[in-house]
């Protein structure tokens, strides 16, 4: 049995069934389509809302979750605030995803550091890569007591490692000790193989009763966060719903008929068939294995044992995303791969709370 359902309904409310509802409250940056709002409120959390700059996102997000506090506009504007309201200075935590594709191993990593780029359409132009830094800002300005920071693997892959010291160092200026962890979602009850970074701090002056010795030059606030719970294969929610992407009959269907029990995507099979290599991201979603990692790109992912790609219901699976979820006028695709899992953050969320939250100030 699992901590928290990856099929869930919002109707049912929260927190989760057997999670008791505590006192402390969170907000978010980049909150997206509020996949670690619902994650800290399945924790028992108060989440208080939170900033994002895409409009058309923001009012996904202000329907489903009637957050107390919703700000739509750049980070940077919002760290520049003079009249943030009080009751987001000294938070309990802080959470944020700073936009992470500058780093990802699919992109185009080094190339694209440093540049200005315009994340989704509508958006102001932005150097990507600092946004990390504009959070930091805001944790120096609102001092929660915990702050936790979202990212992809290639942030601590190749020359990124560079850029994860500069994390550390703004973080210690900021005033707070800071631990790293990767997580795979798979094994915290997600159906999804899905790697992420997670840096989570805790403030210095609230650290002493968590510190232990590392090494002889380093101290650090202990913080354990091991999941082992039984992996979930797409089998088990399979044909749940209807086909409601239809896909076109055209030169992928002839690649698809092609496939062999082993590939990995439609380029395994066209490097086999034809000698060339191409499609590398159009991937089979097989019914006897954890789906791999759900982006926000998943229009690419083709049954294997169908044609046809996952369903709405399906990919609320995949993604722990509530079945009764309101896209209005979103792609489900697309908001369920921008979001961290909602039960991967309750699962998370809640490791804090018995181990640093529920011990503070006590």
């Amino acid at each position: 049995m699992h901590l928290f359902l990856y099929k869930w309904y919002l109707k049912n409310g929260y927190p989760a069934k057997g999670i008791t509802k505590n006192d402390y409250n969170v907000f978010g940056t980049f909150i997206c389509g509020g996949g670690s709002t619902m994650g800290y409120k399945l924790a028992g959390f108060n989440h208080l809302g939170g900033v994002e700059i895409d409009p058309k996102i923001a009012s996904v997000y202000k329907i489903n979750h009637k957050p107390k506090h919703l700000f739509v506009e750049d980070i940077r504007n919002f760290v520049n605030r003079n009249n943030i309201p009080q009751e987001l200075y000294n938070l309990d935590l802080l959470d944020g995803s700073p936009p992470c594709s500058s780093f990802s191993m699919a992109g185009n990593r080094e190339k694209d550091w440093g540049k200005k780029k315009v994340f989704k359409e509508g958006q102001a132009e932005q150097v990507l890569d600092d946004l990390f830094f504009e959070y930091i800002a805001l944790a120096k300005k609102l001092q929660p007591k915990i702050v936790l920071a979202e990212n992809v693997k290639g942030l601590i892959q190749g020359n990124a490692k560079l850029y994860v010291k500069k994390i550390f160092k703004k973080f210690d200026k900021a005033g707070y000790n800071v631990q790293l962890f990767l997580l795979n979602a798979a094994s915290m009850g997600v159906p999804q193989k899905r790697e992420r970074v997670f840096f989570i701090c805790l403030r210095k002056d609230l650290a002493e009763p968590f510190l232990y010795q590392q090494d002889m030059f380093t101290v650090n606030p202990k913080l354990e966060l091991k999941f082992n719970e039984r992996k979930i294969k797409f089998g088990e929610f399979y044909k749940l719903g209807i086909d409601d992407r239809p896909c076109s009959k055209g030169k992928m269907f002839e690649y698809w008929q092609n496939r062999i029990e082993g590939d990995e995507s439609f380029c395994d099979t066209i490097k086999r068939t034809e000698g060339v290599e191409r499609c590398f991201t159009n991937k089979y979603l097989y019914s006897n294995k954890v789906p791999m990692t759900y982006t926000s790109n998943s229009d690419v992912v083709y049954l294997f044992d169908e044609y046809r790609k996952p369903n709405k219901i399906e990919s609320c699976c995949i993604g722990s995303y509530p079945q009764d979820y309101n896209f209005f006028n979103v792609q489900y695709s697309y908001l369920i791969g921008m979001s961290v899992p909602p039960v991967m953050t309750a699962q998370i969320a809640t490791k804090i709370y018995d181990q640093w939250l529920s011990k503070l100030l006590t």
